[in-house]
Order: C-alpha cells, then sequence, then structure tokens
C-alpha cells in the first residue's frame, strides 16, 4: 500500500511538472495550444460577465439595504455561525424615540410636544415599513443572487479549472506524439525504438482526447444553464421592483396620514408663507382638504392626492386656480379640486 502511494504520489508530481512545461511553452510560444469552439468562449465569455456583474449588483445591494459597514460586517458574521441577527434599530426608528421622548417632556397638550409624538410615531411606523422591505428585498433578491454565485458559479469555476487541466495534458500528449514521429528512423538513447514510443504516445493521445472531450461536454451544459439562471434572476428582479413600490406607497401613505394629523392639531398654526410668491404673500392662507386626485400638467403647479390637506392662498386675478403649499412645495391648484376647511 506504501508503494502505491509512493507511485501515485511520483506520477501526479510528474503529470503536474509536464503541466507547468507545457504552460510554459505556450508563453513563450514555442507549442501549440487546443483552442476551444467559438461556442464554448462565448458561453464561457457570457458566464464570466454574468458572474462578474451579478457580485457587483450584490455587493451595491447589500449597501443600499444595510448602509453601515459594521452592520454588514456583523450579519456576515452571524449568517455564517447560523446565528440570529441583531435586531438593532434602524436610524429612523432612533429619531422617533427621541422625538417622542421629547414631545413628552415638552409637554403634549403644547401644539409643539403633540406635533413631535406625532412625527415621532410616524419615524417609528416608518423605520418598521423600511425594515419589512429589507427583509423582503433580501429574500427575494439577494438571496437567489448569492446562491447562484456560491453555486452555480463556483461549480462552474471548479469544473472551468478541471478543464483547462485537461486540455494542458492534451496539449502534453500532442507534443509527444510529434517528438516521437521526428525520433523515426534514428536510434533512441533509452533503448526503446521509435516506433515503440510513438505508439505509446498516441495510445496516451487517445485517453487524453476522450478526457479532455467528456470535461468540455460537462463544462458547456453548466454554462449553458447560466441562461436558465437569468431567467429566475429576472423573476427575481421583478418581485424585486414590486416590493419597492410597495414600500413607497406605504412611506407616501405614512407621510399624508402624519400630515393630516399634524394640520388637525389643536392650535397648529404652521404656514409655509416663506415659501410664497411675491403675488400672494399679502393674501390670507387657509387650510384645504384635497377632494380628488390630481396630476399637474406642468412645474408651476401641485399634484395633489385625495383627502391631503394642504395650505392655499388666494392668486390675484385668477378665478380657477389657488396658490397650494405643501411643506417647501408650492404651485397652483384648481378651484375645484380642493375644500378649505379653516381660515386663519
Amino acid at each position: 500500500m506504501m508503494d502505491f502511494n509512493v507511485k501515485k504520489l511520483v506520477k501526479d508530481a510528474g503529470a503536474a511538472l509536464s503541466r507547468v512545461v507545457q504552460l510554459t511553452e505556450e508563453t513563450l510560444g514555442t507549442s501549440e495550444k487546443t483552442e476551444l469552439d467559438a461556442h464554448f468562449e462565448h458561453l464561457a465569455d457570457r458566464a464570466n460577465m454574468t458572474k462578474s456583474w451579478t457580485e457587483k449588483i450584490l455587493r451595491n445591494m447589500e449597501a443600499m439595504l444595510t448602509p453601515n459597514p459594521g452592520n454588514r460586517i456583523e450579519d456576515f458574521f452571524y449568517e455564517k455561525i447560523d446565528k440570529k441577527k441583531p435586531n438593532r434599530l434602524s436610524n429612523l426608528e432612533y429619531v422617533g424615540q427621541d422625538m417622542i421622548e421629547a414631545g413628552s417632556e415638552f409637554g403634549p397638550g403644547i401644539a409643539y410636544g403633540a406635533a413631535l409624538i406625532k412625527v415621532g410615531q410616524c419615524q417609528q411606523k416608518l423605520g418598521q415599513i423600511e425594515r419589512d422591505f429589507i427583509g423582503t428585498a433580501a429574500n427575494c433578491y439577494i438571496q437567489p443572487l448569492r446562491k447562484f454565485l456560491d453555486g452555480e458559479m463556483k461549480t462552474i469555476s471548479k469544473e472551468m479549472a478541471i478543464l483547462e487541466t485537461k486540455r494542458l495534458d492534451l496539449d502534453a500528449c500532442k507534443n509527444r506524439v510529434r517528438k516521437a514521429r521526428s525520433m523515426l528512423g534514428q536510434q533512441s538513447d533509452s533503448g526503446v525504438s521509435p516506433e515503440v514510443l510513438l505508439d505509446q504516445a498516441e495510445r496516451e493521445l487517445r485517453i487524453a482526447q476522450s478526457e479532455f472531450d467528456r470535461q468540455s461536454e460537462i463544462t458547456k451544459l453548466l454554462l449553458e444553464g447560466v441562461s436558465s439562471s437569468q431567467a429566475g434572476h429576472l423573476r427575481c428582479l421583478h418581485e424585486f421592483a414590486e416590493a419597492q413600490a410597495r414600500h413607497y406607497a406605504q412611506c407616501h401613505a405614512t407621510m399624508q396620514e402624519l400630515q393630516r394629523e399634524l394640520a388637525g392639531l389643536t392650535g397648529s398654526s404652521y404656514h409655509p408663507v416663506d415659501h410664497q410668491t411675491p403675488e400672494t404673500t399679502e393674501n390670507e392662507v387657509d387650510r384645504a382638504r384635497v377632494l380628488c386626485d390630481y396630476e399637474a400638467r406642468d412645474t408651476s403647479e401641485l399634484n395633489l392626492a385625495r383627502d391631503e390637506v394642504i395650505s392655499v392662498s388666494e392668486i390675484s386675478g385668477d378665478e380657477d386656480y389657488l396658490m397650494g403649499f405643501r411643506g417647501i412645495e408650492k404651485g397652483k391648484v384648481p378651484r375645484a379640486f380642493i375644500e378649505r376647511i379653516s381660515s386663519n
């Protein structure tokens, strides 16, 4: 048994040395190299491109969903040891927590204290919406990409490396056959006739060719499977886009609700007068509820959503439009789409 292992070790070392010699000769241009067919090369190039872009998209997605590098490293560590990730608060939730505490300290009975509590509760709700989106995005898009890279692409890389080894062995055999043929009719230094050496070299070449062809087919099948993986990634991308659309819709609805609550607070006196145009500065500012959705026709108008509360003021000489204000936004709004609910 020990003798067999030593012989195998010597044989493997000889094969490895032969591959190194073959690769060196190819690099120097003194030896021919077996080229793979154009279709195979196309498949290999596409797989490499897919791997490269998938890695880049995955890194950017992880950075977008978890901006803190320290948190990403911590999450990676917990995944590796198969433990649950820490349930840390988001920045939105921290801000919301502080606002609620400050509002309670100032007193919920005054306008500013009540507003702080309302905005803080909104930030906490937005934080939970964000947390849900991050979890959904990880499940529907990040995990499939990571599984593809850790599974299919690693297998392809392994089989490509084996194919390169088989290709070096094949070309080394071809070189031995050419050398044996060139020795025909001459006296061999080893005492073995050139004909015998040629016959042995040709047998080794047939075996090497067979192994190379078999490995080439295995690798080609794996490379062709990349198309199926891309189709799967396309479905995952659709799911991610839908999750992101739901996320922003929930955020928008939450902010609209906050605006209504702030407008309804007793004693609230906020109006965006700093953003009025000269024509409306002297006019009275009222609060108004939107009766139905309205899409602005150009940049001079304001988009409206049903039931939201905005501030409005008269525009001198305009019977069809009022000037509308929403936070730092302003623009004309049609009178028919709003109903005034209070006046200063």
